[in-house]
């Protein structure tokens, strides 16, 4: 990723589209900033944004019931989508013929066949199309990328990767996102999409956008009684030439986490948290050598999705292929998650055309 910094010009015009996905906290709370300006809110839920609004001093003078009538009194350049994942195809299908960007929450859409379609969109009317992860901005996962990509442990032969909490209802949600979380219209399934999607996403970024020869997934729904339409547990593995990777997406840790191991021929790599780090190096049988370390936040704007959504309309960055955040790295998550899915009904393991 390379970027510039430029002097400082005016902040670039944001629209919100919903405000059922609790992520959007993480923009309604961002206040001060320089880079972005809030100049519409979607949201028809009247309730809702009466709420939000009074939680976070935005004015309900800015929020409108439909995205068309937002776009047209309030002119925004770029639109970050906070309703359901089967919306995001809606927003872009209204947002790229007027050149209007678009960031979505992962994943990126409901299934391989509205991913297409938003993908042909927005190469066709020219527009960016960001999809953000809570894991792109934490440093671990860059410094283990950047000591893999150096040879540190070696080359790669297995990353798992785990991601998720003990459930929606169990850590309370708002009701407004549970009532579509746990919809397998909506969201395209249960945990497999939720948290599925990190390790897919994650890994596609390790592999610079290698594609996996086979996808094998089995889904389990421990929590028949607050998830009574979607899976809760998924296990998803993926196989590449010379290594594999076990990616666990639950709604059924004891205990919220986001980390990943990487394992090379000489070492592995423990990204164990947001900011801690851990390498052991390979000693005779089952020695190691370890070192540790303690991260500090990215630089701006690599540290919020947000900032680097505007950094890269404004070309100040110009994402590498296939990171995190790109259309390309999250077009193989969604073939990733389409085969995870029909792998865990089918019973069988799903091959993957290069």
């Amino acid at each position: 990723m390379s970027f510039t910094i430029l002097a400082q010009k005016e902040p670039l015009k944001i629209g919100i589209v919903g405000l059922t996905h609790s992520h959007v906290h993480w923009i309604l709370g961002s206040e001060d900033r320089e880079d972005i300006q809030i100049v519409g809110i979607v949201e028809p839920n009247r309730e809702l944004a009466e709420r939000y609004s009074k939680q976070h001093g935005y004015s309900m003078g800015i929020v409108f019931n439909t995205i068309e009538e937002m776009i047209s009194r309030t002119q925004p350049e770029a639109v970050t989508a906070f309703g359901t994942i089967y919306d995001h195809l809606k927003v872009v299908e209204i947002c790229a013929p007027m050149g209007i960007h678009v960031m979505v929450e992962k994943p990126l859409a409901v299934s391989l066949e509205h991913a297409k379609k938003m993908e042909v969109l927005a190469k066709n009317h020219n527009i960016h199309l960001l999809t953000n992860y809570e894991t792109t901005w934490y440093p671990t996962n860059h410094k283990a990328n950047d000591l893999l990509k150096t040879g540190t442990v070696g080359d790669l032969r297995k990353v798992v990767i785990r991601d998720g909490h003990k459930g929606p209802k169990k850590i309370g949600v708002n009701s407004e996102f549970l009532e579509w979380l746990i919809d397998p219209i909506q969201n395209g399934g249960g945990a497999i999409m939720d948290f599925g999607c990190y390790g897919a996403n994650l890994m596609t970024w390790l592999q610079k956008g290698k594609k996996p020869n086979t996808v094998t997934a089995v889904t389990q729904q421990q929590q028949r009684e607050n998830n009574p339409k979607v899976d809760d547990d998924a296990t998803i593995i993926l196989t590449y030439d010379n290594s594999n990777a076990i990616i666990q997406a639950s709604w059924d840790w004891p205990i919220g986490r986001k980390d990943m191991e990487i394992y090379g021929l000489h070492g592995a790599i423990y990204a164990d948290n947001r900011n801690d780090l851990r390498v052991r190096i390979a000693e005779g049988y089952d020695g190691y050598k370890e070192e540790s370390y303690n991260l500090e936040e990215r630089q701006a704007p690599l540290n919020d999705p947000f900032a680097l959504f505007a950094a890269v309309i404004k070309n100040e960055i110009t994402l590498n292929p296939f990171d995190p955040s790109t259309l390309e790295n999250n077009m193989i998550v969604m073939e990733i998650l389409e085969a995870a899915r029909k792998s865990a009904k089918t019973k069988t393991t799903i091959d993957i055309n290069p």
